[in-house]
């Protein structure tokens, strides 16, 4: 048995010293064409490299054969190796440059088969020290782990390091703080931590590019790197640094500074200082509440290449200094989640390669500046959770490019302006918790790109248009909380990208339409309308949790869980019972009736051209004022040498139509300088079948009296004198007369007496000579002479504006 045991373990070393031989043959063989024994090593190392490296995929190692004897790069970059890094690596001493980066290495930073090598500790110290010429090292691979090894300290003449996006842990070895021919140094997305040597700008005097963001390091940014004035790029981004940041106004080459998400404790005022850095570009503060103060006029001084500027998620206050428009080159400008007060500076408008500009979430109180139609390139614009007012301007028509506009929660007014739908380019719209009327133009079919669309929580009215349909992208669409009425228009089965629609809390009527059954869905909201009929039982309805009916009192259906009561069968129609004259006699009757309401129609119609063409089609530079019922525009007709007021009614808003019928009522039979003139009334339909009701006074050429009252001397910057509102004693005395003389002829001078119900400024109108004339009657009540006083008053109730409603009214 010991003979058998020892005959094996010789015909083992035989086999052995065969391998043996056979690999000196192949040396020999290689090194006929070298004359260095080093060169048959590296040779022997790059073909055992190549079969470590078993999956090659995209065949990068091909052209690697027995002809090449030795190799100073290596670069693996962009495949999609899966191996650990082979141990040949170690011997390849001329190996100037190494690059992994984008594979799916795995393991730690030292060869894999560590066992055939002395031992755990020697391959972490000495391992990488062998490659004594390498100057560049990129192992960029998201798989490496564990401690970076020492061994790299020792590479005297390394030049670039990158170690990023992986899962190293640990401390960065001091050594390597000490290799100052160190140009790159990039450990960015690990979880190492510690702090950085106070001497990094001393032992590291070459360095360009520091990127050390997405660690847990702590500490102090070193002072010293102020002093690297080779240093063009630094990254601190989403680390636990603490106290001040340096100032880092002698580094004439720095391009760009990040240190968003850090713990940084200083006043941003400190920014003054790098207004000497000539050639910064990119400053990146966000997401550190500890920093405070107001940004600093020196701001307009910053490098003239200035063009990307991030102050978010801080306590500074203050307003946008108007310095801001100097950075004349700026791209991207994002002041959200601060507490940053006041107007927008107009010398925004000056920052004509704008396209980002974000200030979510501030104290901003003004109007939209129309100047933000001079950033023709601007592709996202955010003002969502401030306080903005007046009405959006009509000048975001320039920016022909935006793709997002999120003017949400603020306090904007009036409709929503046509113009601002032609650029199709829009991509995320919302309009969302704002004070907007009227109608959705039917221009919003011409957004094809949109994909999020939320006019949610306003007061808009009317019908929801059917050129929505015509939105092929769109995916959200949101119109809860308005003054929506009619039904669910069947455009919108056209939209089959459309996963999330809510039309919840309208005035929305008749039957659930079956199309939304065919839809892709996953919620919807129809909840708080006064919809009728069964609900569908097929697609999204079968989903309890994605829909939501309730406070539609009217619906029924068999889904047991929405908790309807079932539906019952319609009553059979009599039509069967008709004797056959009237069969014949009907549709006759019927034709006759469509001619005329086809007649009539057009005749309405034809008012409705004129009145859309004396506006300038209700366009909103023609808008004299907005008041609960409707809103007031100037016409022109006769060439221009005749002007009128035209009101028209919005009939969706409860007692528009009875306050129609009360303006004609208490301005037919009268006739008075001082009172208003009506000239005609308008009844018809529009162009999409609703009714439509109009008044047409006469022009008052100086508007309403609060605008002389309490006219803003803001607004007066840069008007001429003669733009100017102002009163003397002996108007207002003029005016206050014409005002009585007009309630005095109200109320004695016809036989009913006309109670006017809103007597306030903004319906008192001012002639060409300053002539008072009493206005809007929409509140007025006829009391007839023969009523006993009781029965007078008591038709009347509390009517009228609140500070304006004549005490009488309320005591009795």
């Amino acid at each position: 048995m010991g003979r058998r045991k020892w005959q094996a373990r010789a015909s083992t070393r035989r086999r052995q010293n065969d391998d043996a031989k056979n690999r000196s043959s192949q040396v020999v063989e290689l090194g006929e064409q070298t004359s260095s024994n080093s060169n048959q090593t590296d040779l022997l190392s790059l073909l055992a490299l190549k079969e470590a490296l078993n999956v090659d995929p995209n065949g990068a190692l091909i052209s690697w054969n027995r002809t090449t004897n030795f190799c100073t790069k290596i670069n693996l970059g962009n495949n999609i190796f899966n191996s650990r890094i082979p141990q040949e690596i170690g011997l390849l001493r001329r190996l100037e440059y190494i690059e992994f980066s984008n594979n799916l290495f795995t393991g730690r930073i030292v060869p894999a088969n560590i066992s055939l090598w002395r031992n755990l500790a020697w391959v972490r110290t000495k391992f990488w020290r062998n490659l004594t010429s390498l100057r560049t090292l990129y192992l960029r691979s998201r798989g490496f782990e564990g401690e970076i090894p020492q061994s790299l300290s020792q590479l005297e003449g390394l030049s670039y390091i990158n170690l990023g996006d992986n899962n190293l842990i640990g401390t960065i070895p001091l050594g390597m703080f000490n290799i100052s021919t160190i140009e790159q140094f990039k450990v960015d997305f690990n979880d190492i931590h510690g702090t950085i040597p106070s001497t990094i700008g001393l032992t590291l005097p070459n360095l360009k590019l520091l990127v050390l963001g997405k660690n847990q390091f702590s500490g102090r940014v070193p002072i010293s790197l102020s002093n690297v004035s080779s240093l063009e790029l630094l990254v601190l981004s989403v680390n636990n640094f603490n106290g001040i940041m340096p100032r880092f106004g002698g580094l004439s080459k720095l391009d760009s500074l990040y240190a968003a998400e850090t713990l940084i404790e200083d006043d941003i005022s400190f920014i003054s200082s790098l207004t000497n850095c000539t050639s910064l570009r990119v400053l990146d503060l966000g997401d550190n509440p500890l920093i405070t103060g107001s940004i600093p006029e020196t701001i307009a001084n910053m490098s003239t290449l200035f063009d990307r500027l991030r102050i978010y998620g801080t306590q500074i206050v203050g307003r946008i200094p108007a310095g801001i428009g100097n950075l004349i080159r700026l791209t991207r400008l994002q002041l959200s989640y601060n507490n940053i007060e006041g107007p927008i500076p107009l010398s925004i408008g000056r920052l004509f390669n704008l396209r980002v500009l974000n200030l979510e979430d501030n104290r901003i109180t003004s109007d939209a500046p129309s100047a933000f139609g001079n950033l023709t390139f601007l592709y996202s614009l955010s003002l969502q959770i401030n306080n903005f007012s007046g009405i959006i301007p009509t000048s975001l028509v320039n920016c022909t490019t935006m793709r997002e506009l999120d003017l949400s929660r603020n306090n904007f007014i009036g409709p929503i302006p046509r113009e601002i739908l032609i650029p199709t380019s829009y991509v995320f719209w919302n309009l969302s918790y704002n004070e907007l009327t009227g109608s959705i133009p039917v221009e919003v079919g011409s957004l094809t790109k949109v994909e999020v669309l939320d006019f949610s929580n306003n007061r808009l009215s009317g019908l929801v248009p059917n050129s929505l349909g015509m939105c092929n992208s769109l995916e959200w669409l949101h119109l809860e909380g308005n003054l929506f009425e009619g039904q669910i228009p069947q455009g919108l089965g056209s939209l089959r990208g459309l996963t999330n629609l809510d039309l919840s809390r309208n005035n929305l009527s008749r039957t659930i339409p079956i199309f939304l059954s065919e839809l892709h869905l996953q919620k919807l909201n129809l909840s708080f309308n006064i919809l009728q009929g069964k609900v569908p039982i097929t697609g999204v309805f079968k989903n309890k949790t994605a829909i939501s009916l309730e406070g539609n009192k009217n619906l029924c259906g068999v889904i047991f869980e929405l908790n309807f009561p079932p539906c019952s069968s319609s009553s059979i129609s009599s039509k069967n019972n008709l004797s056959t004259p009237i069969k014949v006699v009907i549709p006759i009757v019927g034709v006759a009736a469509i001619l005329c309401l086809i007649i009539i129609l057009y005749k309405r119609r034809t008012i409705n051209t004129n009145l859309l063409h004396a506006t300038n089609g209700f366009s909103e530079y023609n808008i004299l004022g907005r008041g609960r019922f409707g809103s007031v525009y100037k016409g022109i007709i006769d060439n221009g040498h005749t002007f009128l007021a035209v009101k028209i009614l919005n009939l969706f808003v409860k007692g528009a139509t009875k306050s129609f019928m009360a303006e004609c009522n208490a301005l037919s039979g009268i006739r008075h300088k001082n009172v208003v003139k009506m000239l005609s009334v308008c009844e018809s339909v529009d162009f999409q079948g609703n009714d439509f009701k109009a008044l047409i006074y006469e022009f008052k050429a100086n508007g309403s009296l609060d605008k002389w009252l309490c006219y803003n001397r803001e607004q007066e910057k840069g008007q001429s004198e003669t733009q100017l509102r102002y009163l003397d004693i002996k108007q207002r005395l003029n005016i206050a007369i014409d005002i009585a003389r007009a309630v005095e002829y109200l109320h004695c001078g016809t036989n009913s007496t006309i109670v006017h119900g809103d007597l306030k400024p903004s319906n008192i109108l001012l002639d060409q000579d300053m002539t008072a004339c009493v206005g809007d009657f929409g509140l007025a009540k006829i009391i007839s002479s023969i009523l006993s006083p009781q029965e007078s008053s008591g038709t009347i109730g509390i009517r009228g504006t609140i500070g304006y409603v004549p005490p009488v009214c309320i005591l009795t």
